[in-house]
């Protein structure tokens, strides 16, 4: 569902990973592990969504950590939709 308004498919996937769990901090080669994606595409659209301000960034040593700016405009919404958005796409149980 979170396809059709969000194209590129590691933008969504970050962008789960991000609303779902807002207290997580990685850098790129950690996210790549996580969302099973090239870490050259996964550093672009960190940059992206940096740039517009969903995440932050801080340097530890020679290493760029991201993280989710709780404060986002939009932050909330965003997260409500994805989570709303996994529950539809889950595999209902019969019973």
């Amino acid at each position: 569902m979170l396809d059709t308004f969000i194209t590129s498919r590691v933008r969504r996937k970050i962008i789960v990973v991000y609303a779902k769990y807002p207290d997580f901090k990685t850098h790129v080669r950690g996210l790549a592990k996580v969302i099973k994606e090239d870490a050259g595409n996964i550093q672009r659209e960190l940059k992206r969504l940096e740039k517009i301000g969903f995440l932050i960034s801080e340097r530890q040593s020679n290493t760029k950590v991201y993280y989710t700016n709780k404060h986002f405009p939009i932050f909330k919404e965003l997260q409500s939709i994805v989570l709303k958005a996994q529950r539809l796409t889950k595999p209902r149980q019969q019973v």
